[in-house]
This record gives C-alpha cells, sequence and structure tokens, in this order.
C-alpha cells in the first residue's frame, strides 16, 4: 500500500499547470491540481486573452476613420464599455470551461480551494482543511501585480487584474510603467477614447526591446495624443469630488479618473508554505530551478512565471510539458530559452526574435544592420501618417540572422514565423534567396539588400 495520495499534485491552474497535469495524466500518473481563483490563469483570465480582445476593440477607432480613404461612408460611431466587458467575459467564461473539460478528460483531479505546503509531501487544501500526500508536487502559481504598498493612497488604484471590469470605463487614466503591459494597455485605452498619460520611473518606454522599436512607438503613440512622463514616479494618489488627484515627486499633479499600475509583477509565493518544505527562494522572492525545473527539493518542481526565467504563457506551457515528460513519461527534456518570438500589442504592433542591436554589439564582433521605414499600402489611401519599421541585425562573420525587430500592422504575426527561421540558424542569404510576395509588408524582409550600417568592433 502506498504512502501518497497522488503520484502529482499542482498547485496552480494557469497555463504551466494545466499543461503539466494532463500530459502527467496521460503517463498514468494519478494528478490532482489545485487552483483557488480560476482555471486558465492569468493569460485566460486576466492576461493575454482578455488583453487582446480589447486591443482589438480598441482599434476599431482606426478602421472607421480609415473607411472613408478606401470609398466608405461610416455614421459616427459610439462606444459601449460594459457591453465589451460582457463579450469579454463569456468568451473566457467559455475557455474555462474547455479547460476544466480538457482535465476532467485526462483524468486530473480538479479541486477549488488554496493549497499551501505542509512538508515536501503534504499539501493542505484550505477550503475543506484536508491534506493530501504527494509523491511529487509542481508549483505553478505564476505572478502577481506589483503596487507600491508605502505609497499614500495606493488603495485608490487598480492594476491589470481589475482593468479588465471596470464599471464605467475611465475618460481619464493615469498609467505607471514603461514595460508592455503598461504599454500595451495606454494604447488600448487611448485607442477605446480615453485621454491617456503614461508616468515611468525610465527614460523611454520598453526597456529591453531594440532602440528603434522603442524609437517608433513611443513616436507613433505621441501622435496619438498619449502623453509620457518620463524620469517620475507617484508620490501619492489622493480621492477627489472629480475623480483622483495623483501628485508625483517631481512637482506633478495630475488628475483622472483611474490610476494603473503596471510595474511589473512578482513571483506568487506569499503564504504557499515554501519554508516548511524546504523550498528556497531567490532575490527577487522567485523559485530557483535548474534547466529540469527542479528546486532545492528533489521532489518538488517550479513552471512558469514564479521562476522568473521567461515570463511568457507559451514558456510556462512548454516547461510544464517538459517536467511532465521527463518526471513521468520517461522522456527527459528541457527547454530551450534562447530566441524566442515575442510581441507588444500596441497599436501599431511590435513583433521580435533574437536580439536587439545593443545586445548583438556586445556578443558580435562584426554587424551588418539592415533597417527599413516606410508607409504600408493601407496608409496611402487612409491617410494616416504611421510607418512600419522593420530592422534586420546580421552576424557578418557567418552571415546568420541574429535578430529580427518589426513595428507595424501584424508584426506579432510575422514574428512568429521569423521564428522558424531564426531558431533555425537561418542567414542572410537565405533570406535574399527567398522570393518577395508582392504587395505585403512582409516582402521587405527578403527585399532589403544593402546595410544601413556596418559595425565593427574597434580593436
Amino acid at each position: 500500500m502506498t504512502d501518497f495520495d497522488v503520484d502529482l499534485f499542482v498547485i496552480g491552474g494557469g497555463s504551466g499547470g494545466v499543461r503539466a497535469a494532463r500530459i502527467a495524466a496521460g503517463h498514468g500518473a494519478k494528478v490532482m491540481l489545485a487552483e483557488e481563483f480560476r482555471l486558465g490563469g492569468a493569460c485566460v483570465i486576466r492576461g493575454c486573452v482578455p488583453k487582446k480582445l480589447l486591443v482589438m476593440a480598441s482599434r476599431f477607432h482606426d478602421a472607421f476613420e480609415d473607411a472613408a480613404g478606401f470609398g466608405w461612408t461610416v455614421p459616427e460611431p459610439t462606444f459601449d464599455w460594459p457591453a465589451l466587458v460582457r463579450a469579454k467575459e463569456r468568451e473566457i467564461t467559455r475557455l474555462e470551461g474547455l479547460y476544466a473539460q480538457t482535465q476532467e478528460k485526462a483524468g486530473v483531479r480538479v479541486v477549488k480551494s488554496r493549497a499551501v505546503l505542509e512538508d515536501a509531501n503534504t499539501v493542505r487544501l484550505l477550503a475543506n482543511g484536508r491534506r493530501i500526500r504527494a509523491r511529487h508536487i509542481l508549483i505553478a502559481t505564476g505572478g502577481r501585480p506589483n503596487i507600491p504598498a508605502d505609497l499614500p493612497g495606493a488603495e485608490y488604484a487598480i492594476s491589470s487584474n481589475e482593468a479588465f471590469d471596470l464599471p464605467v470605463f475611465p475618460k481619464r487614466i493615469l498609467i505607471a510603467g514603461g514595460g508592455y503591459i503598461a504599454v500595451e494597455f495606454a494604447g488600448l485605452f487611448a485607442g477605446l477614447g480615453a485621454e491617456v498619460t503614461l508616468i515611468y520611473r525610465g527614460e523611454n518606454i520598453l526597456r529591453g526591446f531594440d532602440e528603434d522599436m522603442r524609437e517608433g512607438l513611443r513616436n507613433a503613440y505621441e501622435k496619438r495624443g498619449i502623453r509620457f512622463i518620463f524620469n517620475d514616479v507617484f508620490s501619492a494618489i489622493e480621492k477627489t469630488p472629480e475623480g483622483l488627484a495623483a501628485r508625483t515627486k517631481g512637482g506633478l499633479s495630475l488628475n483622472a479618473d483611474q490610476v494603473m499600475f503596471a510595474i511589473g509583477r512578482s513571483p506568487n509565493v506569499e503564504g504557499l508554505g515554501l519554508d516548511k518544505a524546504g523550498v528556497l527562494l531567490g532575490k527577487d522572492n522567485e523559485i530557483p530551478v535548474d534547466a529540469f525545473s527542479c528546486t532545492n527539493v528533489a521532489n518538488i518542481h517550479a513552471v512558469g512565471d514564479v521562476t522568473n526565467r521567461v515570463n511568457l504563457t507559451p514558456v510556462a506551457i512548454r516547461e510544464g510539458h517538459a517536467y511532465a515528460d521527463t518526471v513521468f513519461g520517461g522522456k527527459p527534456w528541457s527547454v530551450d530559452h534562447a530566441d524566442i518570438p515575442t510581441a507588444v500589442f500596441s497599436t501599431p504592433e511590435i513583433g521580435a526574435v533574437g536580439i536587439t542591436e545593443i545586445q548583438a554589439k556586445a556578443a558580435y564582433a562584426a554587424l551588418d544592420i539592415y533597417r527599413t521605414s516606410f508607409r504600408p499600402m493601407k496608409a496611402t489611401l487612409s491617410g494616416r501618417e504611421e510607418r512600419m519599421i522593420m530592422k534586420l541585425i546580421v552576424d557578418a562573420n557567418t552571415d546568420r540572422v541574429v535578430g529580427v525587430h518589426i513595428l507595424g500592422e501584424d508584426a506579432g504575426e510575422m514574428a512568429q514565423l521569423l521564428g522558424i527561421a531564426v531558431k533555425m540558424k537561418a542567414r542572410k542569404a537565405d533570406f535574399d534567396a527567398t522570393m518577395a510576395l508582392h504587395p505585403s509588408a512582409a516582402e521587405e524582409l527578403v527585399t532589403m539588400r544593402t546595410p544601413s550600417e556596418r559595425w565593427r568592433r574597434a580593436g
């Protein structure tokens, strides 16, 4: 008779957790998964999916304006925020149901409860106090938005969690942060008709992205009326009869209907009982793991944002799959975190794969850099002034394309396909040998022949 109730207990029903549970069950493991909120995690419930639905909604503003240039007469459009929120909720509820069905079909038992560790093999369900003995435990609790607790008036602010379900659309919103979440929400709220101000402690948005993309998007946002305040942060938030008033350390006074923080996310480890199980934490409260997602405790693993490796949904899914195959399927493999395609769903959006120009100049001795900037075909009739920017970074010694960066419509879709080429170590000659698809914006990627810059490290 075994001493364990289950072979695997998964804490967290987000992307990484549900994938690991399903694959482990498919390998014959007895699996239980605990989720205290809703299946699907941040991505499905209050992250990637609802965010992109709102981004899509915000882009109709441009479409209505552009239609006139193509001969269409469109009546003055109106926007209904509660209707959009209801539609969003129907879709994520549908997706949550599919997640539950998939787990059930795989034989995973899902319990709606917060789960905490009592030792390296014991999990307690807070909903009913039941204790579960597990041979293996997987931590997949993701991350949580940061709001500075020591900021006077912080209780009046929201995070991305609450932004999707606001009962009233904010006509004026202040957004703190400069990363992709802050930038995406700034774009979508502006597109839906809000007056948007983004305040950030740094000198420019999107730290870690290529400089041409950062500058290009900032310029496009400013033309759309988004206000930027750099090198400053909030010092206090107060409630007023008209809404909220925020003061900054730089001496500004700003009024708004909502103040939103998008200043990063922290690993969601508080109160999990990791100390009781002997699991060590890193300097940012992340759970350090090896290439196979193993913590310092042999039978406890962790995947996804809680490990603070590469905090993207597809990465968590891949890590969960690798974990289950390795531990329960007898097929050990680890995730390669290099050359991961990524997108910023701003308007215009950014798609990227590989390294930035700054990173390339630190890693390589010689680079050929190709840049192009142009008005897309649609803009010639719509009259819109936005430009697309495309950039290839090539290791001049091997001709390998080590970075591709795009700003413009469907940049994310292009980045996904370009990810295949970059992962396969395609050369610039391979791009040159590919026939252009005309007329398309993407053809610029295979028709750039002359480097904009030939960079060689001195010495």
